[in-house]
């Protein structure tokens, strides 16, 4: 089942190749959205794909690349389907 979700991803993720990571393992899941930068330190990440890809995505983000110390992913399932036609970072 196609779904999407929005995650912002907590901890020192910033700085560390964050907004790369995400993108190679989106391109890898067939997951289209965007990941972009947060003021309060926060990476914000809009993903849609098959629910199956989606799950095995959001755990690579909460292991984040290896720099990078995720303390906590907020995960929120949306009702809207899918805008997007690729993964962009923001």
């Amino acid at each position: 089942m196609h779904r999407t979700t929005e995650i912002f991803v907590l901890g020192y993720v910033q700085a560390v190749g964050y907004r790369l990571f995400t993108k190679r393992y989106a391109d890898h899941f067939h997951i289209t959205g965007f990941v972009q930068n947060q003021a309060d330190g926060s990476v914000k990440v809009i993903a849609s794909g098959d629910e199956a890809n989606l799950a095995s995505f959001i755990e690579k983000l909460r292991a984040g690349p290896r720099m990078a110390i995720v303390k906590n992913l907020k995960v929120t399932w949306l009702d809207w389907g899918d805008t997007y036609t690729e993964f962009i970072i923001i």
